[in-house]
């Protein structure tokens, strides 16, 4: 969790993201109980290879399946916890801010997931991801179904009626890193 003794516009940034970080949490913990573990982390990766009809064995998916283990393995020993041991939402707060807000493991362990989950949305390899495998992927998210057209097109900033690989990998650098409100990635999973 972000915290320091600060005012004014700089707690407004930490407030934003904490608060992005705590919705991150909510997408991990299906069950709502609380504590995030390494299966709940694949079991949103297993929710978005099911969506797009992916096996996690093809190549596709077991990249997304290691890029989603090695984030929890990065998180675990931010935390300085083994791989096993379940994650409560202040610790998984601290725990992403030291690896990847602050840290220095968002390039080399959390892009790639989120290149990972990119690159399946757009099937067809035209580097183009539609508002159809954006809702795909956002469902298995967990984002409720009305909010998944305003967060395309708010990030579908040019109206072209899709989003490339590119900007949608921006876009969740922007989600996960930006303490910038008017960031367009603020809008990756919906309105805040």
């Amino acid at each position: 969790m972000i915290t320091q003794s600060v005012s004014g516009e700089a707690l407004v940034a930490i407030d934003l993201l904490n608060h992005k970080l705590d919705r991150a949490f909510d997408h991990i913990d299906a069950t709502g109980n609380g504590v995030v573990e390494r299966e709940d982390l694949l079991g949103l990766g297993a929710r978005i290879l099911v969506g797009f009809g992916e096996s996690p064995t093809s190549v596709t998916g077991a990249s997304l399946v290691d890029s989603f283990d090695g984030i929890w393995s990065t998180l675990s020993e931010a935390l300085e916890r083994d791989g096993d041991s379940g994650i409560t939402r202040p610790d998984f707060l601290r725990g992403m801010t030291a690896a990847f807000v602050t840290g220095d493991r968002y390039d080399p362990v959390f892009k790639p997931a989120t290149l990972a989950v990119a690159e399946l949305c757009d099937a067809d390899g035209d580097g183009r991801i539609g508002p159809a495998e954006f809702r795909t992927m956002l469902c298995a998210f967990g984002v409720a179904y009305d909010d998944v057209d305003e967060a395309f097109d708010r990030l579908d900033r040019e109206g072209r009626g899709a989003l490339t690989v590119d900007e949608l990998v921006l876009a969740a650098a922007d989600y996960y890193r930006s303490d910038d409100p008017n960031a367009a990635g603020n809008w990756l999973y919906g309105p805040l």
